[in-house]
């Protein structure tokens, strides 16, 4: 199962994905956490402190080696540098898959012990210095989309993506690449326009879209985020004690988690638990060629020097029964 946590800057979503993330290891699901949001907080939030975090290999770097080993022998794609980042699979593709060992995972993946568990930690990587002035953000999550693109995973497996903030997610098709999008709202005007923009442009894709509500210190806060959202509103989140502690880098054992917000954590599992049955393979891959085609037509082609078009495999449906070369 697929999970992106949106919000604006400061709503509090990278807390919340990394609760989320040790809330999952808690229960012994297998579960790869990947920070996409332009500032890297997520390892930090998981209790690494800033070398490790800094020592983490960015999958923006890796990207060369990620194409090339999903492109396997798919007779569609003539190279790995004629790969974009929308480019969907095909029969000879390799797929990636949660539980297992891979190329990918070794390059561009590091374990993370926490309570009760192990995740797999994956960063899209900061910018740098080379990067400023002559690249957008969306060059780095460009991996993660790709890597997105060729995923099948299955029930009781985890992918949680903490994504750059505001709406700058839909400057690419990975949107529309999750289950369930939990979109992280203060109470506050400022809060809750995200949430309406978001809601505006993922209306006609089917995305699944859920309010956290964070920071909510009482009954006026609540009604606030009721009347804005409705019945999208899932949950609320006020303060907690551990988090803080959390914050200054000295958590506590997870199980010490306040009961509410535990509580709070298991709604949203039950949520995206609750989308699994409902999950549509077809229309996830015809959104997939949709985006790639609307990207080759706009800069692919003339980038890559090749009709991207060609490599869109049109019997080709990815899902869990769909099995790739080795």
């Amino acid at each position: 199962m697929k999970i992106a946590f949106v919000g604006k800057g400061g709503s509090g979503k990278t807390t919340l994905s990394s609760l989320f993330v040790r809330h999952l290891a808690a229960t012994g699901a297998p579960v790869v956490a990947i920070d996409a949001d332009i500032n890297q907080h997520l390892g930090a939030a998981l209790g690494l402190d800033e070398p490790e975090a800094a020592a983490l290999p960015a999958m923006g770097d890796r990207l060369p080696l990620i194409k090339d080993y999903l492109r396997g022998a798919n007779p569609r794609i003539a190279s790995a540098e004629t790969m974009i980042k929308t480019t969907p699979p095909g029969e000879g593709s390799r797929l990636l898959r949660v539980r297992e060992d891979n190329p990918v995972y070794d390059a561009c993946a590091r374990p993370v012990e926490l309570d009760g568990g192990t995740v797999r930690l994956m960063v899209t990587g900061p910018f740098t210095d080379a990067d400023l002035g002559v690249a957008c953000y969306h060059s780095k999550t460009g991996a993660v989309e790709l890597c997105l693109n060729h995923l099948v995973d299955g029930r009781d497996e985890y992918v949680v993506v903490d994504m750059t903030a505001g709406s700058d997610s839909f400057a690419s098709g990975m949107f529309t690449r999750f289950d369930m999008t939990f979109l992280v709202a203060e109470p506050t005007r400022k809060g809750v326009s995200v949430y309406r923009q978001y809601k505006e442009y993922a209306r006609d894709f089917g995305v699944e879209l859920k309010v956290v509500g964070n920071k909510v210190h009482g009954p006026e806060d609540l009604d606030f985020l009721r009347a804005e959202a409705g019945d999208d509103l899932l949950v609320t989140v006020g303060h907690s004690d551990w988090v803080r502690s959390m914050e200054k880098g000295r958590p506590p054992r997870f199980e010490l988690l306040e009961d509410a917000n535990r509580g709070a954590l298991l709604r949203l599992q039950e949520a995206v638990d609750a989308t699994y049955e409902s999950r549509d393979w077809e229309r996830y891959t015809r959104q997939m060629v949709h985006f790639h085609l609307k990207n080759a037509q706009s800069w692919g082609n003339e980038r890559t020097g090749a009709d991207l078009a060609a490599q869109v495999d049109p019997a080709f449906v990815l899902g869990e029964s769909v099995t790739a070369p080795a």
